[in-house]
């Protein structure tokens, strides 16, 4: 559960003042949502910890800029959702599962036969909404993914509600006929 506004701010003051049970409880408090944005983003579990990791790590270093304009959730959202881009542009490093020193990969993974029909669906979903114009991929990402009230994503992008509903719209058509020419 995300913490109220006041409580909020009272949170960030004790962490500020060096109060480590006071950053265990925002963490606490927020982690999931993180998490489950970036899974959504990523849909890979382990790929999502990780990502989750390196989002309050760089919360952290940064707190000192945090001005309290926005929520704390919010502010953490854009960093995470920054985190994600940044890895998935990065290299991936690939290991030979054939070498003789290659650890044994078990997999206790459902059959594919089970999975196979939703998990192409996301992954095409996944796809097409990456490939959005970053205006739009944020808009989309922030509201269904992480959350973020269309108030909120108005206030950190500097436009009105109207204009991210707008957004929404159009990116909704996009997709909308992304996919359908896919299907074809």
């Amino acid at each position: 559960m995300i913490p109220p506004w006041s409580e909020e701010r009272r949170l960030l003051a004790a962490i500020r003042g060096g109060d480590r049970t006071a950053a265990e409880e925002l963490v606490e408090r927020t982690y999931s949502a993180v998490f489950a944005s970036l899974y959504r983003l990523c849909g890979d579990r382990d790929m999502a910890a990780d990502l989750t990791q390196e989002t309050y790590r760089k919360a952290w270093e940064a707190l000192s800029g945090f001005d309290g304009r926005s929520q704390f959730f919010t502010w953490l959202y854009r960093i995470a959702y920054t985190t994600f881009l940044n890895a998935i542009r990065r290299p991936r490093r690939m290991t030979s599962l054939d070498a003789p020193d290659a650890p044994e990969m078990r997999d206790d993974a459902p059959g594919a036969d089970q999975l196979l029909s939703d998990e192409e669906s996301a992954t095409r979903l996944r796809a097409a909404v990456l490939k959005l114009p970053e205006d739009l991929r944020f808009t989309v990402t922030a509201h269904f993914w992480g959350g973020l009230p269309v108030k909120e994503i108005a206030r950190i992008e500097s436009i009105t509600g109207v204009a991210v509903r707008k957004r929404l719209h159009k990116a909704f058509g996009i997709l909308e006929s992304a996919l359908d020419e896919e299907e074809r």
